[in-house]
């Protein structure tokens, strides 16, 4: 039986480019937290925005936020990681010799940037809306660090898969680089990412991995698929994701619609 179900939100829960879960996502998991199934984000957002598309049953449900780095339970952090000082420093010096490129510092309070570029404050502060501070330089962020990104604009695959590979080759050894989206490169804390955090989740609510069902479709979701005993990849992933899930499905809402007729119908035979 499935206790716990964990979802990316970007080109998974979020189709699109949709800015918020459908009022029917919404209601359907509303229903699920209803008959005692549990639900939390696993998302490379941070945690303030993630409680701002939830809004309506933002206290019902858990949170994954930072690709791994915050796992939050009832506004209590219950497992982090963080990206050491040093190398945090050598990779945004590595990012700012590219002047077409826009960095985001994220920490557990709030994220972090210094562009001066309007579409992009727009973009992180109004469209994004995550709690963030404008600072003269990143090389001076107060706080630690959970996770960077780098955004490109062009919508080119080429560029961002040959600019991942140059960063690869440079920290590679050290943490994980991966796609977020078309235009997004995470640096995912060494300690943490989408699949640590839900582990971590499974132990704090005692939920064994084949009670846990997942959904993803991007490299940073790799280590959560793997670790949920059910998981789906959507069908429009990136290339290769679903080898890591046991199913494929064109829309989460489809698999929770399943699920809920399998629970009254569960209920009905009892």
């Amino acid at each position: 039986m499935i206790k716990l179900i964990a979802s990316d939100l970007d080109g998974t829960l979020l189709q699109n480019n949709a800015p918020l879960p459908s009022p029917h996502a919404l209601d359907l998991i509303t229903q699920l937290l209803d008959r005692g199934v549990y639900f939390t984000t696993a998302s490379g957002r941070e945690h303030s925005n993630l409680t701002r598309l939830f809004a309506p049953i933002r206290d019902r449900i858990f949170y994954i936020a930072e690709n791994g780095a915050l796992t939050i339970v009832k506004d209590q952090v219950i497992a982090r990681g963080e990206i050491p000082k040093d190398l945090a420093l050598r990779i945004l010096r590595e990012l700012k010799k590219d002047p077409a490129v826009e960095i985001l510092v994220s920490c557990e309070r709030c994220c972090y940037i210094d562009s001066h570029t309007p579409s992009f404050i727009d973009h992180i502060i109004n469209e994004m809306q995550n709690k963030t501070e404008i600072i003269d330089d990143l090389l001076h962020v107060p706080d630690t660090i959970t996770k960077m990104a780098v955004y490109r604009p062009e919508h080119d695959p080429k560029l961002l898969k040959d600019y991942q590979d140059h960063l690869q080759s440079l920290f590679g050894h050290e943490l994980k680089i991966v796609t977020s989206g078309s235009f997004w490169l995470d640096f995912i804390a060494p300690n943490a990412n989408k699949g640590t955090a839900l582990r971590a989740l499974m132990q704090h609510l005692s939920i064994q991995p084949e009670e846990c069902m997942a959904f993803g479709d991007q490299y940073n979701d790799i280590e959560m698929l793997r670790t949920a005993g059910v998981s789906y990849a959507m069908s429009n992933s990136a290339p290769g994701i679903s080898y890591y899930s046991k199913y494929v499905t064109n829309s989460v809402e489809e698999v929770l619609e399943d699920l809920l007729l399998t629970m009254e119908y569960a209920n009905a035979r009892e």
